[in-house]
């Protein structure tokens, strides 16, 4: 028999192609071969799975089975050239120091303080969705013994097989439940609490399988791993946790964290890592054990999140997924029996979770559909799944074909989720109706409500300057509702914000550390000093859908209009720059959605650094009046801010005057019906006005646009400039580089030929006999001026 030989260790790079080194046969290079070739696979799966509503674990654990033997595999060459044995210890160890710091991040995600609130019924719940799967599993576990799984330790694996199923995938269920829109529901409430629960649980059920899965000579090697695993957990909460609780201290909510912290904090999960490889439990309990103590409070959780997860998450965490997928070889699943398997385990799995979620749910007297709702959501796996089978795959408790088997498993039940849920439970929230969904009304000491909108911080001061100018006077009552938008991505971040929702909908934020978020800061403050109501709320949706948030939360809060931000920021040097494209589309299909009077606001400075008004609150605004009911809207809510004391208001109305012999596009076709509603709401004006000194009109005839631009830079000093969204002003035109929400006259205010430095607030007013869904200026203006507003509705 002849001599092995071991292949040579790869050099880690190559001197070139043209020196002949294939760079295939070096580690770098084909470690950035297989990241390249896993990203961009993965990410065209999501893509091509979005339009299912399926989280992006889906696409990476699809990916990660196409990539392996199951198919692409098939191919010899293939896998020789580009996953070649060699070659796997450095992926596995590069996504398993991605997944080290991945699980710190989900340790950051859940707040034991939480956990330890949980209600009696998500405790039940959960308690129950553990309980049952366990038990089924370890059932399960001895009919796989004797068929696909012979050979393996019994105990081990019977602890194996009864964690795998009864796993909940918190950071999936997070992102199905927003998807869905559930996520200020009861339900998505109850169901984030149960998955914490269930979370922390499995981990610790988790440790006691891979403890008694060592190969130790004694058996008492088991219970030292146990007790080893214990003395560090209560190490890291005893030593640990203060150390990093006086870095969170030090560390200025307003400003960066200090570079050393993050340092020290990166350097203490890997020293966890080890001591916890060191122990026998597994490197990756060191880091979900320090993101657990890791104090939630302040800006230093948050900015350390910030700072690792898109390279974690993005880049490293898919090349466990694709580690996964080459030891998974579907073709080892071969003949009635092991297919007979397969099903038993799904069937096992959904009937355990579900039912088990779906007897406490009913016995605490919920509703039937929430119920069994509630029970496909618990049934979501993930990719804590995937760390149990990988690990038992590794201690050699799982063979290939039963490896493959729970693989299937895992995908299977985390995909049918979503239409299932779907199915099931459709939350009825129809709205009350109500009167008043414009400013313009017949009654205007009515309440006035506003749903506004912020992206960041960064918009507080103008939001609250505008708030205050709105209040109008005292006897007037306003209701604000101030919505912060938020992204919901794959990022760890957002499962961090869908975590603080409340069952209400109302302020998300946590009470119990007021400190900790600058939008309750900022709006409590303002709402002590002023008679105003400001509530906060959130909308945490992905761009596609964020407009149903926002236009079924202005339905239910009643409101009469929607302030929405405009997608571009304002530089020092006056220009706008764009910082978020998608949020353009989420404004338009509110334009085009929403059943009340929406407004987009282009802020430039409005308000300054002050976050709170201060007693001599002062604010000049004009009011540019061309006519039409968009500008009607306009004048109302300007006439409104006019009745501040601190407020100066000044209306232009530009008469157009006709002219021969122009060329077209310079004169403006007045409708006789518009018209009429023009000078009649004036007349109110007037009347109004008369009693109001801070208030002046001035009528200008302009018979070209360079006559109109003037007249407006002659304004352009003010603090605010309002305008109608389908003014039409003399020779103004749409052209392919202006902001079609904005209309004609609001593209030009945010346009490079404007130069004041007047912030701006373009109004669309609600009309019910106006189509819904085209957001977008070609929807006839000249049409919709003739349209008289239905003040019994508004």
């Amino acid at each position: 028999m002849g001599n092995a030989t071991c292949p040579s260790p790869m050099k880690a790079v190559s001197n070139g192609a043209w020196q002949g080194d294939n760079p295939l046969d070096f580690a770098l290079p084909l470690l950035m071969l297989q990241i390249c070739l896993v990203l961009i696979v993965t990410r065209l799966l999501a893509f091509l799975l979005r339009p299912l509503r399926q989280p992006r674990v889906i696409a990476e654990i699809i990916g990660g089975i196409l990539l392996g033997p199951s198919a692409l595999g098939h191919n010899k060459d293939y896998l020789r050239r580009v996953f070649p044995p060699r070659s796997m210890t450095l992926l596995d160890s590069v996504a398993n120091m991605g997944l080290l710091f991945f699980l710190f991040l989900i340790g950051l995600e859940l707040d034991v303080n939480s956990i330890r609130r949980t209600g009696r019924k998500a405790l039940g719940i959960a308690l129950a969705g553990i309980t049952l799967p366990f038990l089924l599993g370890v059932g399960t576990s001895f009919v796989l013994k004797s068929t696909v799984a012979k050979g393996v330790g019994t105990a081990s694996f019977l602890v194996f097989m009864g964690v795998a199923l009864s796993i909940t995938a918190f950071p999936v269920l997070a992102r199905i439940l927003a998807e869905l829109k559930l996520l200020t529901t009861d339900i998505g409430r109850i169901a984030m609490s149960a998955a914490a629960v269930n979370d922390v649980a499995a981990w610790i059920l988790l440790a006691l399988a891979v403890a008694l899965s060592g190969t130790g000579r004694s058996p008492l090697v088991s219970l030292w791993v146990l007790l080893s695993g214990v003395t560090f957990v209560i190490f890291a909460v005893l030593a640990v946790r203060p150390v990093l609780a006086w870095m969170a201290r030090r560390s200025d909510d307003n400003g960066p964290v200090h570079e050393g912290y993050v340092c020290v904090v990166l350097a203490v999960v890997l020293a966890a890592g080890f001591a916890t490889d060191s122990i026998g439990i597994h490197v990756l309990f060191g880091g979900f054990v320090m993101g657990l103590v890791m104090p939630k409070e302040g800006a230093f959780a948050g900015s350390l999140i910030e700072k690792i997860e898109d390279l974690v998450s993005g880049l490293f965490l898919p090349l466990y997924f694709v580690s996964s997928g080459l030891k998974t070889d579907v073709a080892t699943i071969q003949g009635a029996q092991s297919w007979g398997m397969l099903g038993l385990v799904i069937v096992t799995a959904c009937v355990g979770k579900v039912l088990g979620t779906v007897g406490v749910s009913l016995a605490f007297k919920m509703p039937c559909r929430e119920a069994w709702a509630l029970g496909f959501l618990m049934n979501t796996k993930g990719l804590v799944e995937l760390i149990v089978l990988n690990i038992g795959k590794d201690r050699k408790v799982l063979n290939d074909q039963t490896f493959a088997i729970m693989i299937l498993m895992a995908l299977f039940t985390t995909f049918i989720t979503t239409p299932l849920v779907t199915a099931v439970y459709k939350p009825a929230r129809k709205a009350t109706p109500y009167k008043h969904r414009t400013i313009q009304r017949k009654n205007p000491d009515s309440e006035l409500c506003i749903l506004a909108c912020l992206h960041n911080a960064r918009s507080i001061p103008a939001l609250i300057h505008l708030i205050e100018a709105s209040r109008g006077t005292r006897r007037r009552s306003l209701c604000v509702y101030a919505m912060h938008l938020m992204e919901l991505s794959e990022r760890p971040s957002a499962i961090v914000m869908a975590n603080k929702v409340r069952h209400n909908g109302l302020p998300f934020w946590n009470k119990s550390h007021p400190n900790s978020d600058h939008f309750v800061v900022a709006f409590d403050a303002y709402q002590s000093l002023s008679s105003v109501s400001v509530r906060p709320m959130t909308a945490i949706s992905s761009l596609t859908t964020m407009h149903e948030d926002i236009c079924s939360s202005a339905e239910h809060k009643r409101a009469a209009l929607i302030l929405l931000p405009f997608h571009k920021q304002a530089r020092i040097d006056g220009n706008f720059e764009v910082t978020r494209p998608g949020f353009r589309q989420v404004n338009l299909h509110v334009l085009g959605n929403a059943r009340c009077s929406v407004a987009i606001f282009v802020d430039r400075g409005l308000g300054g650094p002050a976050r709170i008004p201060a007693s001599n609150f002062a604010s000049s605004i004009a009011m540019l009046f061309f006519g039409g009911q968009d500008d009607r809207e306009a004048l109302s809510y300007a006439t409104r801010m006019a009745e501040h004391p601190g407020v100066s208001l000044i209306v232009l109305r530009f008469q157009p005057v006709p002219q021969t012999n122009q060329p077209d596009g310079v004169g403006i076709d007045m409708e006789t019906g518009s018209h009429e509603d023009d000078e009649k709401f004036l007349a109110d004006f007037h009347a109004m006005a008369k009693t109001n000194q801070s208030i002046r009109y001035e009528e200008l005839e302009v018979r070209s646009r360079e006559e109109t631009v003037a007249a407006i830079r002659n304004v352009a000093r003010c603090n605010l400039l309002l305008v109608g969204r389908r003014a039409e002003a003399p020779g103004f035109e749409m052209s392919s580089a202006d902001c079609t929400e904005l209309g004609l006259v609001g593209s030009f205010l945010v346009s490079q030929e404007f130069t004041g430095g007047a912030s701006v607030l373009v109004v669309r007013q609600y009309h019910p006999g106006i189509t819904i869904g085209s957001p977008l200026l070609s929807e006839g203006t000249s049409e919709m001026s003739k349209i008289p507003v239905d003040d019994s509705d508004g």
